[in-house]
Parts: structure tokens; C-alpha cells; sequence
């Protein structure tokens, strides 16, 4: 009987601040951070990984809450936590003091995201499989079990959950054979960071398309100007035939961002990313209304599969946005994907953060495979950076995820870039910026 022995919660930040990389009118500065977890057994070839986003100052919170959430798996049996996902998730998210600072939002989820990824991570390499064949090969009925279908059932019943889930079940291999050959179709993000200049933003948009890809992304917000400006040098490099979408990650008030995007709609984007608040279902409907034919996409900080229910409920938006490490791992993430099949609206997963890539590759693939059957107006976030760190790094070419092989949830840091990147003490930190973050001025660690 294999046991989980230790839970290892690892403070990882990443100085990307330096470079500006990942920088965007709301997040100006960001170190790409991870609530990192290790879940460890007395089988020295059996560990699970997994991980929620941060950009820094706030993720030793968030580890702590991690702490919390993974303590009741010390001492279990891999073989039982493995074998009832959807048990070990309720059973987690039972704690109703951890529930209370929440629930299902803020720290506590965030950290629950962490904790269950590495669980799932844990169930795939005990299985000797990549996560998205282990759910890909798991019956309608095993899936659904183990789905967080609660506060859902006035639009998504258990029933229908099987339904969607078994449709397209006897075609599965199929589609895996065609993403064998293609992959899945992604964007990047990489060329287009708010703190690049115009000179840098000209090159990558030139590499960018040189190496294959159909969809590019620029952030906006900050200064009307500047965004009309940057997206007619986009818009010139890609020409016309190549999809400029455009994100304002939250910054405008909704009045503010219809008038905005108009501005913009002569640069012909194919979606506006989070105009508004994250919360706003209404405020995205009305947005959504006043632009079309442009998109809205949001969902990088959606915080839970009922906000999620509204916004498809209200027809607020065009594109669901995902997030991987902010939805309480798979067990909510499913119940999303089987609600954008029921109201027809294409899952395009927000990756744009350490180690986001890693994991919704997976994401994509069940989607293709299990659930809706189709790429069409589907494209996957990728970014440029820091895959260096991961055991098991994503593969893009000719602009497109190529099919994960290795068993597990591609979760997997280096043990030698944890020991680095571990904040405060990790070698950098403590060699080279001692005093905190390179960010904006902010205290130490707590």
C-alpha cells in the first residue's frame, strides 16, 4: 500500500518584472509567482505536482492556505485518493473554516487549485498517462462523478452531464489521431506585453508570424494613444489576414470600454479581453451588445464555475477564458467545458502565467477529444516564457500545442529551479535582490 508521506509547498517566483514580460495596463509589474505543491509518497518514483498563478507579493498567502487545504492527505493511500477524484475533492473542500474565507473564491480557492492539480497530477502518473488521456479514457460516468456540478442544476443536470459526455465518446480516437498529426491551434501573447516598445513589438510580431501563427495578442488600457499606435503596428506586420485580438485585463468602467473598443474596431480585433471587471456578468453583456461584431472573451479571472453559469445564463460573452490554477482544478474545470457546450460558446483557456501552458495543453485536448469535437473558433493562450523550468515543457510549432506524451499533469518544476527561484531564500532571492521583490518597492516576506 502506497501512502502520501509529505505535502511540500514551495513560495516560486520568477523576476520577470525585469524584462516586463507579462506586463498589462492593470498588472504593471508582475513577478510570475507559484504556489508550488509537491505531494510526496513512500514510493521514491511516485510524487504528484501541481501549482496555482500568482504575480508575487501575496503568494506566501496563498502557500500558507495551500498548507491548509493539502494537510488531510498526509497518511491516505494513493490508491484511494486516486481512485475517487471526485471524493477526495469534496472531502478537501469540506473544511468549512477554510470555506468561510471564501467560498470557492479568493485564497482559499486559489489554494485549492494548487492542491488538486497536484492530486490529479498524482492520479495521471499513477496511471502511467498523460492527464488528458486519463480523462479522455474515463467513462461519461467517471467523469461526471468526479464533476462539481453543485449550484449548476438549473442549467446543467447530472444526466445531461453524462449526455454531453457520452455524444461524442465512440469518435474519441479519431480525434486524437488528427491532433497526432496537426496539434492544437494556439495564439501567442508573447509579442504583445504593454512595457515593450515599439521597436520590440515590430520584431516579435514579425517572428510571430514566421513561425506559424494565425492569432496574436496585444494588451491595451493604459493610454488611448498608445493603443492606437501600437495596434496599427501589429496590424501592418501581420496584415490583414492573421487575427489581432486585444486584452484590457479589467481596467475600464463600462461606458469606458465600449467607447474604447470602438477606437479600436478600425484595427478589425477579432476579441476584447476582459473590458470590465471579472465579476460583471451584466456589465460584459452590455459591452458585448454595444461592440459586436468584435468578441468579448473573459475567464483568466473567473473565479467559479456559478460565475461562469451566469455569464453563458446572460449571454455576456463570446469566448470562455479558463483558467487552469484559478478554477478549483478539474473537478470544476469540466463542469465549465460541458456548460460552453450547451450554450455553444467556444473555450479558448487563458494560459498567460508560469507553468498555465503546461497545463491547459491537457485542457485543449480533452476538449477537442471529449467534449465539444471541434477547433473551430477555438484557439489556446501560449507564452514564450519560463518553460525552461518544467520537466516535462510544452512543445509549440507552426503555431500549434503538439499532443503531450508523458504521464502526469506536465506540472513538474526542476528541483534545482525551485531551490533558485523559492522566495525568500531561494538563491537568487537571497543573492542577488535580498531586500524583496524587483518589482515596485514592497516589504518582506511575512
Amino acid at each position: 500500500m502506497t501512502r502520501i508521506t509529505a505535502v511540500e509547498i514551495s513560495d516560486v517566483r520568477f523576476p520577470t518584472s525585469l524584462s516586463m514580460d507579462g506586463s498589462d495596463a492593470m498588472n504593471k509589474d508582475g513577478d510570475y509567482s507559484a504556489t508550488y505543491v509537491a505531494l510526496r509518497t513512500d514510493d521514491p518514483e511516485l510524487s504528484g505536482f501541481g501549482f496555482t498563478f500568482t504575480i508575487g507579493r501575496g503568494n506566501d498567502v496563498c502557500c500558507l492556505a495551500a498548507e491548509h487545504r493539502a494537510a488531510p492527505l498526509v497518511g491516505r493511500d494513493v490508491a484511494t485518493v486516486v481512485g475517487d477524484l471526485g471524493a477526495t475533492y469534496r472531502d478537501l473542500k469540506s473544511d468549512s473554516q477554510m470555506r468561510w474565507l471564501g467560498p470557492d473564491k479568493g485564497v482559499e480557492h486559489l489554494a485549492l487549485a494548487a492542491v488538486m492539480n497536484a492530486v490529479w497530477d498524482l492520479a495521471a502518473r499513477a496511471a502511467g498517462k498523460p492527464l488528458w488521456r486519463l480523462l479522455v479514457d474515463m467513462t461519461p460516468e467517471e467523469l461526471v462523478d468526479a464533476t462539481d456540478l453543485t449550484y449548476l442544476s438549473d442549467v446543467l443536470t447530472r444526466d445531461e452531464a453524462v449526455a454531453l459526455l457520452t455524444e461524442l465518446a465512440p469518435t474519441r480516437a479519431e480525434r486524437i489521431a488528427t491532433l497526432e498529426e496537426t496539434g492544437y491551434p494556439c495564439y501567442t501573447t508573447s509579442a504583445g506585453w504593454l512595457g515593450y516598445s515599439d521597436d520590440k513589438l515590430r520584431r516579435l510580431c514579425a517572428e510571430a508570424v514566421a513561425s506559424g501563427y494565425s492569432h496574436i495578442k496585444l494588451k491595451v488600457g493604459a493610454n488611448l494613444e498608445d493603443d492606437i499606435r501600437r495596434c496599427s503596428i501589429a496590424r501592418e506586420v501581420i496584415g490583414p489576414d492573421v487575427h489581432l485580438m486585444i486584452d484590457a485585463n479589467q481596467v475600464w468602467d463600462v461606458p469606458q470600454a465600449i467607447a474604447w473598443v470602438k477606437e479600436l474596431a478600425q484595427f478589425d480585433p477579432l476579441w476584447i479581453e476582459e473590458p470590465t471587471s471579472p465579476d460583471d456578468v451584466l456589465g460584459h453583456a452590455a459591452v458585448r451588445r454595444a461592440v459586436a461584431p468584435i468578441g468579448v472573451a473573459t475567464g483568466e479571472h473567473g473565479m467559479n464555475r456559478v460565475l461562469f453559469k451566469q455569464m453563458f445564463q446572460a449571454g455576456a460573452i463570446d469566448f470562455c477564458q479558463l483558467d487552469s490554477a484559478r478554477l478549483a482544478s478539474i473537478n470544476e474545470i469540466v463542469a465549465v467545458y460541458l456548460m460552453a457546450k450547451k450554450f455553444d460558446v467556444p473555450v479558448c483557456p487563458h494560459a498567460g502565467g508560469v507553468g498555465l501552458c503546461e497545463l491547459v495543453q491537457h485542457l485543449s485536448v480533452f476538449d477537442y477529444v471529449a467534449v465539444s469535437g471541434t477547433v473551430e473558433n477555438r484557439v489556446t493562450e501560449y507564452v514564450d516564457h519560463l518553460h525552461e523550468h518544467f520537466t516535462d515543457p510544452c512543445i509549440v510549432e507552426d503555431g500549434a500545442y503538439r499532443l503531450p506524451s508523458l504521464p502526469g499533469y506536465s506540472a513538474e518544476m526542476h528541483a534545482a529551479s525551485v531551490a533558485e527561484y523559492t522566495y525568500p531564500d531561494g538563491s537568487y532571492w537571497a543573492t542577488r535582490h535580498p531586500g524583496g521583490p524587483v518589482g515596485a518597492a514592497a516589504p518582506a516576506a511575512v
